[in-house]
């Protein structure tokens, strides 16, 4: 194991740090959320299409994280149809309609590609 202590703290290589990758990884998460979104509309279950070209993304920083964020805009009677899709839902006749995971899969190769990337970018010399 490796120990490193410091007298004075860490802001300094703390900032260094941060300031080294700058606004790097916004350009590197905008590619992953972009490839999400195309990959939930793809993997979407469709009837009217709606659903499957409601989907977005947004990148929020926040406490000194940042995070990439799919929504889908298909709301409807305050209803996220996405949501319904993905967990099922009672029907107005006393019926149930199961869910589908199609989230997840369609998600996961993007997950990988964005873990590969910044182990790449944090391993590179």
């Amino acid at each position: 194991m490796i120990t490193i202590t410091s007298k004075k703290g860490w802001n300094k290589t703390e900032k260094l740090l941060k300031n080294s990758l700058g606004d790097k990884w916004f350009s590197v998460l905008e590619k992953y959320g972009s490839q999400g979104v195309q990959a939930l509309s793809a993997a979407t279950p469709t009837e009217s299409g709606k659903t499957a070209s409601s989907w977005d993304y947004k990148i929020v920083k926040k406490g000194g994280k940042v995070s990439v964020i799919w929504n889908n805009s298909n709301i409807e009677n305050g209803v996220n149809i996405a949501v319904i899709l993905q967990y099922g839902h009672g029907t107005g006749t006393g019926g149930y309609v199961q869910g589908r995971d199609y989230i997840n899969p369609a998600l996961r190769p993007i997950f990988d590609a964005m873990a590969d990337a910044a182990w790449k970018e944090v391993t590179s010399t």
